[in-house]
């Protein structure tokens, strides 16, 4: 792949490699912003008419879905703010570069579905207490239907960008479109069925479920965002890569150990010790350092090796 000859070629300063590497990561960049500018706007315009139709028809679980969008948008502009800084190069005050921003971002963005969840929680609870008749029924269906749609294409393009550059806070944004799509959906049918059964109570009953399944995709993004934060280890399959393409090349006495992994944003980082026979020359076990490296950031694109040569 072209991301893996880039991080395979050394680089020196102003030298061609050099140049075709960061225009690679520049245009890696700007269509992330780009597809994050188009969340943030398509979120915006949800949002006002969502809240329009639930101000006008006092169906809750439209001014749900309204909240629900607020929490897409600011996740959206997290997402916008924390891929800019992520792909920033490693500085003195951050000599392993800013990837972290990307998982910072999508902690941030669990935590404010999970407060605008119970926020919702709240709402449908007083409502079924203290009921109210629905009004401009049909205007929700059709506005839940076409946020659905919408939903739809612009989560599509935050998965395949966020899959592609290997984004955690595009991939938050995108589950958060996802699942607004379900619950726009199922807000849809709601209202279709109070429309049909004059059933009024199933309003607040669908905010309620509506609810229950932002904290859902809360819990699962909590999970995935935070540990990173705590330098937690690759996914075991990765790992097991990872030593399977060290051991294809460790041959004779020569093996490993104290194997390390971690990931920030996009970025992996695999450090372990080296055991070579101590007739091997220096620049013998350099080659073969080298020669892992590569193998390994074949397999995995903006990878970090850190190998430390033992003699034994």
């Amino acid at each position: 792949m072209l991301v893996s000859w880039f991080n395979d070629t050394p680089r020196k300063d102003n030298s061609f490699s050099e140049k075709l590497y960061f225009c690679f990561k520049a245009v890696n960049m700007n269509r992330k912003v780009a597809v994050a500018r188009l969340s943030i706007a398509s979120n915006s315009l949800l949002i006002i008419l969502k809240l329009g139709v639930g101000l006008i028809s006092g169906s809750v679980s439209i001014i749900s879905e309204a909240i629900h969008s607020l929490m897409d948008l600011l996740a959206a502009v997290i997402a916008f703010f924390s891929v800019r800084i992520s792909d920033r190069p490693a500085d003195s005050k951050h000599p392993y570069g800013h990837g972290k921003f990307e998982n910072i971002s999508g902690v941030v963005e669990a935590i404010l579905i999970f407060v605008a969840a119970f926020w919702i929680i709240w709402e449908a609870v007083k409502k079924l207490i203290d009921p109210e008749p629905v009004g401009s029924i049909w205007i929700g269906v059709v506005v839940m239907a076409v946020s659905a749609l919408i939903n739809i294409v612009v989560s599509r393009k935050l998965y395949r960008v966020a899959r592609e550059t290997d984004s955690v806070a595009l991939e938050a944004d995108a589950l958060h479109l996802k699942t607004d799509v379900y619950t726009s959906f199922g807000v849809a049918i709601g209202l279709a069925l109070i429309w049909i059964t004059g059933y009024h109570f199933l309003d607040p009953v669908v905010a309620i479920l509506v609810a229950l399944l932002i904290l859902k995709e809360s819990y699962q993004l909590f999970r995935k965002t935070y540990g990173p934060l705590l330098d937690t280890a690759l996914p075991e399959e990765d790992v097991r890569t990872i030593e399977g393409s060290i051991r294809m090349l460790c041959q004779g006495k020569i093996d490993f150990h104290d194997l390390r992994t971690r990931k920030a944003g996009n970025y992996r980082y695999v450090d372990f010790h080296l055991n070579v026979p101590r007739d091997m020359t220096v620049k013998e076990a350099h080659d073969l350092c080298d020669q892992i490296e590569q193998r390994i950031k074949k397999l995995f694109d903006f990878t970090e090796v850190t190998i430390h040569v033992e003699y034994i």
